[in-house]
């Protein structure tokens, strides 16, 4: 199968993720990438901060919420886990992040150089086969941090307060990022 029959293929298929849809501050970027016809995006998100139990089992990822979108205190605060059995809770912001399917090593090397210069520092190419190269695009704003043990805040509000502002401040990192890479590759 060539490149661009797999490409109209790929973008034919339902959306399978969480969300069942591109999230709205990355969809213009997919939608620039997308006209290339030697590009296509496979998955991406813009970003986002979650309330998340850990869980002890690493392909398992059960949110308490998530936000793709600025928070305040009381949406972390109204948003835990009130049961007796919930596992220790982070507060995690997850940058933006896209995979991208390159008709040729030369093409993927250009996008992950444009990638870069934009900020998303943690971008390469992950993968080679037959006729498809494919790109990580990854930004770096992290945040995880324990907030709360079975349900009960193990930190003082006030240190609460500072990670909802970060993990904001961060978000808005990401969408600069996200806005960069937009018009590097008009």
């Amino acid at each position: 199968m060539n490149f661009a029959h797999e490409k109209q293929q790929f973008l034919k298929k339902p959306d399978k993720s969480l969300a069942q849809g591109i999230d709205k501050a990355i969809l213009k970027l997919c939608n620039i990438i997308n006209k290339k016809p030697d590009y296509y995006t496979t998955s991406s998100c813009a970003g986002r901060i979650v309330l998340m139990p850990e869980t002890g089992k690493k392909q398992e990822r059960i949110f308490s919420a998530v936000f793709h979108e600025k928070i305040n205190f009381n949406d972390i605060k109204k948003s835990l886990p009130s049961y007796p059995k919930t596992p220790i809770s982070y507060i995690k912001h997850e940058p933006c992040i896209m995979h991208v399917a390159c008709r040729t090593l030369e093409n993927a090397s250009r996008l992950v150089e444009a990638a870069r210069n934009c900020g998303w520092k943690k971008s390469g190419i992950i993968n080679i086969r037959n006729e498809r190269v494919m790109c990580e695009l990854n930004s770096n704003e992290i945040l995880a941090t324990p907030i709360a043990d079975k349900g009960k805040m193990i930190i003082p509000e006030n240190y609460l307060k500072i990670l909802v502002k970060e993990a904001n401040k961060k978000l808005d990192m990401t969408r600069k990022k996200i806005k960069n890479l937009e018009k590097a590759l008009k």
